[in-house]
């Protein structure tokens, strides 16, 4: 069982401790990450409660409120058993950003203000995955309530439903493409992100969502680690923001460069090879993630061309990268560049100031994953 995933062997490992951290440095190091980004003081924290049962999570940078961010929330909480914070953050995107009529009913609108009013309405399909297996996880570490939106497993296999069925009543658009089971960048267009891709979350989405669908996310699992192998470059491992359907840049829009979506590729294929050791071919390519970025220094982090060429323009989000870096040493943690990296992130401080909502969610998630602590919440016996 050695050479299985977690998923089999219900084992978690503690990265920085087998890398010479102590315990008690970490369970400390993780609860302060916790409390700061969630109730540090004004320059830091990123979760706003609002009244007595909402709460949600400020785009700094932006000064909205995401589904990407509120289904982060989520997932941290669950995976930290906070309950309250879940909760809060899950009705709140219940009560302002679902959307009930017209070609997205059934979505998230994936902008609101922070008064709850929508800035769009349209969804952004990583916010929808996310949500999906928080709730499954809620329901399996907490139990259903018994009153909507808090009857969590029912929640997402609704959501899980509409996001496959969705247009084949010419309502709308789906977000998987149903003949090659990969997620879109939005329901109505025909190219993906590959920072989207979540295999891992599909391997649980064939145990858990309605039975007539179990075997799309069997294979969409399949399909994403193929994905991901195009649409990495080859030598550098690094991937573009946005990709057509073969794998290649999709720059009509300026995106199709390795730029802050493409950050959590490296972050998304740690944690697969954690779960399931979904492809071996996820050693390789955190490796190679790994190995470009271990000669530069973080405040010289840029925008790059898949192949490596810099631009100018400087990396919004350093402390974003130095974390998902840092979590693809879940998939090769003898790799010659594993242990730099864990000890760079470690030696980072969370983000202070405008722009650090989106570096703190992907700082927390590594901090979970390195620390054994990013589990897969099964159902209750």
């Amino acid at each position: 069982m050695a050479n299985k995933g977690a998923f089999y062997t219900g084992t978690y490992r503690n990265f920085f401790k087998e890398y010479g951290y102590s315990q008690h440095e970490i369970t400390r190091r993780v609860e302060d990450t916790w409390e700061q980004i969630f109730f540090g003081d004004d320059d830091t924290k990123i979760y706003y409660p609002v009244g007595d049962d909402l709460g949600y999570m400020l785009d700094t940078g932006n000064l909205d409120v995401r589904t990407e961010g509120m289904s982060y929330g989520m997932m941290i909480a669950v995976q930290l058993n906070k309950k309250d914070v879940f909760d809060r953050l899950w009705k709140w995107a219940k009560t302002y950003m679902y959307m009930t009529e017209g070609e997205n009913a059934g979505y998230f609108a994936w902008s609101c203000k922070p008064d709850g009013s929508k800035l769009a309405y349209g969804p952004a399909p990583d916010g929808e995955e996310y949500f999906a297996l928080a709730l499954f996880f809620a329901s399996h570490r907490w139990g259903d309530g018994a009153e909507e939106p808090f009857n969590y497993s029912q929640q997402a296999r609704k959501l899980l439903s509409d996001c496959l069925h969705k247009g084949e009543n010419n309502d709308g658009y789906p977000m998987w493409n149903p003949e090659n089971k990969l997620i879109k960048f939005v329901p109505s267009v025909e190219y993906s992100d590959p920072s989207y891709h979540l295999p891992h979350f599909y391997e649980l989405f064939s145990l858990w969502a309605n039975e007539e669908d179990r075997t799309f996310w069997t294979e969409a699992a399949k399909a994403s680690r193929e994905y991901l192998k195009i649409s990495c470059h080859p030598k550098t491992g690094l991937s573009p923001e946005y990709a057509f359907y073969d794998g290649t840049p999709n720059d009509e829009r300026g995106f199709g460069h390795f730029y802050s979506d493409s950050y959590r590729v490296a972050a998304n294929i740690g944690l697969d090879y954690e779960w399931f050791r979904g492809d071996e071919w996820e050693i390789e390519e955190a490796t190679k993630i790994q190995a470009f970025f271990a000669d530069k220094e973080p405040e010289d982090y840029r925008r790059y061309t898949i192949a490596g060429k810099p631009f100018e323009e400087k990396s919004l989000h350093p402390v974003g990268l130095i974390a998902t870096n840092a979590m693809a040493s879940l998939a090769c943690i003898n790799g010659p560049y594993a242990s730099w990296h864990v000890d760079l992130f470690w030696r980072t401080p969370v983000r202070k100031g405008v722009r650090r909502y989106y570096d703190n969610c992907l700082y927390m998630f590594s901090m979970l994953a390195l620390s054994g602590q990013y589990k897969i919440w099964m159902p209750q016996k």
